[in-house]
């Protein structure tokens, strides 16, 4: 959007300011005064001459257009200051279009790098952990440690069972970030019918198991049941099982990528800021992380369950989600919003041409360009069914291409081998059920957030950052308690 604009201005501006300055200012063409030649034929006041000059003016233009700008040429700051070194210097038509010209370029240059800028400070803000949150972190940690009360059970003995009982409907969330936690969990069982036959899993890394135990301990969602487990708690989450996953997290190439400088080597001039920004996220360190990939393990993870809901940690739950278990998936594995259409084309747009490199013979030889995708993010999956394929191991077999391929055959970090691992497993569920786009795009309908059942934040813009839209901000924090000690002592305040 940015180029093109800058094309626009630069047009309408070079052409206003250069018309207005040879029908104002006393400069000179080679024998008579351009200004008050060309000025008649441009009021519609036409005299003999009247086509030669028009003819002069374009030609001027287009030399203008097509010769090098001298390496030593000092440009104005301002018009102003261009109209008043012209005053002084005399100078010709052909020297005050080139000037022009030199100082729109500098501008347009000086917009882009800005733009650019921007987009990697959006960046850096977007993949760092705010200072409230990681002061809830650490003090919900130290809490584990001294109170009794905060290490209590979860659930308590006697419900121990239900954590396996497939009356119960069962949501499972991955995360490290206890207050997007908290907002999913506290959101659901509040738009729940039925909040007593809700039953969460909760899943953590090992540093952050601890005071993600205290959260949920010290404040009850009653009567909702709860397990909060770290990833060092599952028996079979083992090197064996996980093989592919422990390469991409130790391969140094591949580490690089996600942690290293993002902007060495790179060409901005080849590039978009829109492109550029895709390629920013692409390279965020959460794509790289166990607690991502989780979810193609729950079958595994959780042996006893035959349907669950997976949450993202970025999603607010607005409605009830009890009917969700009774959507006949025909036979499939995974219930998900398609992506491909929809009211918002920026969102609803994406086919696989937008996951996956095509000119790479592995990708164009196996799969479509133009199947629709679909959405991580509130996913309904059928784990008996699930048992019976081998999703798993494509995941895995199509990750092992792309490390070797030094990642050439998809960037962005774990949706592009689910699509494929899932092909032929995906039944298609309403849109309302899932709304996507709240964390890239500004324009988001109200209306249409207000209807959906599950709003997702995804994108970089997430509501627990500075940079996330402050009109979206609220849907997420009507579920934070900002009463709680905790979350005042760390500052973190509503907004």
């Amino acid at each position: 959007m940015i180029p093109s604009l800058l094309v626009f201005v630069r047009l309408i501006v070079g052409y206003f300011f250069f018309i207005l300055f040879i029908l104002c200012c006393p400069f000179c063409y080679p024998s008579d005064c351009l200004g008050r030649r060309l000025g008649p034929r441009l009021l519609g006041r036409v005299d003999d001459s009247g086509q030669r000059l028009v003819k002069d003016f374009h030609k001027i233009l287009n030399q203008v257009n097509t010769e090098e700008i001298p390496n030593g040429l000092k440009l104005p700051e301002s018009f102003s200051q261009l109209v008043a070194e012209m005053k002084s210097n005399q100078y010709d038509a052909k020297t005050f279009a080139l000037t022009l010209r030199a100082m729109m370029e500098k501008f347009e240059r000086e917009i882009r790098e800005s733009k650019f800028a921007e987009l990697m400070n959006k960046h850096f803000t977007a993949s760092s952990i705010p200072k409230g949150i990681h002061c809830l972190s650490l003090r919900l940690t130290d809490e584990y440690s001294s109170n009794a009360h905060a290490r209590r059970q979860l659930p308590a003995p006697e419900l121990l069972p239900l954590l396996s009982d497939n009356s119960y409907h069962h949501f499972i969330l991955s995360t490290d970030n206890i207050l997007a936690a908290s907002v999913v969990v506290t959101s659901t069982v509040a738009s729940s019918l039925r909040p007593e036959k809700i039953v969460f899993h909760v899943i953590t890394d090992k540093k952050t198991y601890a005071g993600m135990h205290s959260w949920f301990a010290l404040n009850s969602v009653s009567p909702a049941i709860i397990e909060v487990k770290g990833v060092h708690q599952f028996e079979w989450l083992t090197r064996e099982n996980v093989p592919v996953l422990e390469a991409v997290e130790s391969h140094n190439s591949i580490r690089n990528y996600y942690h290293g400088n993002h902007v060495a080597g790179a060409n901005l001039s080849d590039t978009t800021p829109r492109m550029f920004a895709s390629k920013l996220q692409a390279r965020s360190p959460k794509y790289i992380s166990l607690l991502n990939h989780l979810r193609i393990y729950l079958p595994e993870l959780f042996p006893n369950l035959d349907k669950v809901v997976f949450l993202d940690d970025d999603v607010v739950i607005q409605r009830d989600l009890s009917p969700l278990w009774d959507i006949d998936l025909k036979g499939k594995v995974n219930g998900a919003v398609e992506t491909c259409r929809g009211e918002d084309e920026w969102v609803m747009s994406k086919r696989f041409k937008n996951y996956f490199n095509f000119s790479h013979p592995l990708i164009a030889n196996n799969l479509d360009s133009e199947e629709c995708a679909w959405a991580y993010g509130m996913n309904v999956f059928d784990l008996h069914t699930w048992r019976k394929t081998s999703i798993r191991e494509t995941y895995h077999s199509w990750l092992r291409e792309n490390l070797k391929s030094n990642l050439t055959m998809w960037k962005l970090g774990t949706l592009p081998p689910a699509l494929i691992a899932f092909k032929g497993h995906v039944h298609a569920i309403d849109p309302e059920w899932h709304m996507l786009g709240l964390g890239y795009q500004n324009k988001t309908d109200i209306e249409s957030v207000k209807r959906a059942a599950v709003i997702h934040y995804n994108g970089q813009s997430k509501p627990w950052l500075p940079i996330g839209f402050e009109h979206l901000r609220p849907f997420w924090t009507k579920y934070v308690n900002y009463s709680n000690d905790f979350v005042r002592n760390c500052h973190i305040m509503e907004t």
